[in-house]
């Protein structure tokens, strides 16, 4: 499988038979979202830094649910969860979404806000890799995704949601958490990359460069 970064939460995952999976795309954050085609696009809530469809080119699916999804060869599961840690009444809900293409298993955490559950860890299962947001304020802050990379013990992480040059979201940059991860974090000078690379970057963290336009 391989994994784009185009900056915030956005990621695009290409499946294994060519399925293109953009999720999270956004608007409104102080950097514009790159020009990205997709055949799926999934949205873990509806805020504007997460459900910029309109940005998107050739998505003939928008899913933005919980439940099962098989699409081709790739299976899609939306977990419930909540964007706060209130049960969702501060900030909503949020869907966390695992991809499955048959060769990788990864799992976009979305905007999640509450604390590690047993229940989500069961849905959740065993994944190649795990994007958590480690910025704060409106996601779980810096301890709180160390405690989802802890439980959860994905082979490797992927830090997402965090203040980036440009940004004018209220949210803790990047090297606040990677104090916190220390050693565990490795910093990538590429935004792009395939999941078969990831044995070199077992019990890691990763911080990616953003990427930029992505019209194909």
């Amino acid at each position: 499988m391989k994994i784009e970064y185009f900056g915030h939460s956005c990621v695009r995952l290409t499946a294994a038979d060519g399925t293109r999976i953009l999720i999270d795309p956004f608007d409104g954050i102080g950097y514009p979202m790159p020009r990205v085609r997709a055949d799926i696009v999934l949205c873990t809530h509806g805020h504007f830094d997460h459900h910029y469809t309109e940005g998107v080119e050739g998505a003939r699916e928008v899913i933005e649910a919980v439940g099962s999804y098989d699409r081709g060869g790739v299976r899609i599961e939306g977990i419930a969860s909540c964007h706060d840690d209130r049960g969702g009444s501060k900030r909503g809900k949020n869907v966390i979404f695992v991809v499955d293409d048959g060769q990788a298993r990864v799992c976009h955490m979305g905007d999640i806000g509450e604390l590690p559950r047993a229940d989500l860890l069961r849905a959740i299962g065993q994944v190649d890799l795990l994007f958590v947001p480690v910025g704060g304020t409106y996601t779980v802050d810096a301890e709180g995704a160390l405690a989802y990379i802890d439980a959860a013990r994905p082979r490797t992480a992927m830090a997402i949601h965090y203040c980036c040059p440009g940004c004018t979201l209220d949210i803790a940059p990047v090297e606040r958490f990677c104090a916190l991860a220390g050693s565990r974090c490795v910093r990538l000078n590429v935004s792009a990359f395939d999941t078969g690379s990831l044995a070199r970057y077992a019990g890691k963290i990763l911080v990616a460069e953003r990427g930029s336009d992505a019209g194909e």
